[in-house]
């Protein structure tokens, strides 16, 4: 029984003193200059050998990296891929409220959408309690479509400069033309807050889209509106301000959860 508990009771003074080296990477310090061995020991009141230890340990997972020249460690992109998998995963599960939200606002099918590469991806979908809508709906998720000709490809590039947008439709046929329509669309969802399309992505469709953004402000998906233009072509205005407004809800939903799992 005790031989057991050891090794466990090591296992957690290990994990919590890495646990306390990364939250000292993670400062202000740490992500200007770096900090080294000495001075991380000095901070979590461990000692040097111990931290060199973990550091190599975390240094082999890619959690943290080493400057060769300063021999000071900063986070490494290991860990910043495990942040994006958790906000893509608190993304989800804070979306259905919203959208739910928004399709009663608006009376329409409610869409998330995040970029895929050079394309949109439709992550999840709500729709009107009716039967028609409720299926076409559930034809959209996992669906990809072209980030040129879609609302939410608009809002999902509202950041891109010139540039990434331009390699986003390398290679595509009449790119030239496209990125024209699409850099426009851009623009004037930046005035709006919302990016529309009027029959752009198939013929009798319009739709409407906001970004969603992390707590970094960085986009990380969008909210959209489709319907046939004859239901909501008059209402898409109105429409993009519901949709600009549900985006923004879920904007401070994920700020607020960031926050609260920092506190805890």
């Amino acid at each position: 029984m005790t031989g057991s508990s050891v090794p466990a009771r090591e296992a957690s003074t290990s994990l919590n003193r890495a646990i306390a080296i990364l939250k000292v990477l993670g400062t202000a310090e740490g992500a200007r200059d770096g900090v080294g061995v000495v001075r991380i020991a000095r901070l979590i009141d461990r000692e040097k050998s111990q931290v060199s230890r973990t550091l190599k340990t975390l240094a082999e997972a890619g959690f943290v990296v080493r400057d060769p020249r300063t021999l000071r460690y900063r986070l490494g992109w290991q860990l910043f891929t495990l942040a994006v998998s958790a906000t893509q995963q608190h993304l989800t599960s804070l979306a259905p409220h919203l959208l739910r939200q928004l399709v009663a606002n608006v009376g329409e099918c409610a869409h998330l959408s995040v970029l895929d590469g050079g394309a949109v991806l439709t992550v999840l979908s709500e729709s009107p309690p009716r039967t028609e809508q409720a299926i076409q709906a559930e034809e959209w998720v996992g669906r990809v479509a072209p980030v040129h000709c879609t609302s939410a490809g608009g809002a999902l590039l509202l950041d891109h400069t010139e540039a990434q947008t331009r390699s986003l439709l390398a290679g595509q046929p009449e790119m030239d033309a496209k990125l024209a329509a699409l850099l426009d669309r851009v623009r004037l969802a930046r005035r709006r807050g919302y990016a529309t399309v009027n029959e752009d992505f198939e013929p009798g469709l319009v739709a409407v889209a906001a970004p969603v953004r992390d707590y970094r402000g960085e986009i990380v998906g969008a909210l959209n509106i489709s319907a046939p233009k004859f239901r909501l072509g008059r209402a898409l205005a109105a429409a993009g301000r519901e949709v600009r407004a549900a985006a923004d809800g879920l904007t401070r939903a994920l700020a607020a959860h960031a926050t609260n799992r920092r506190i805890s």
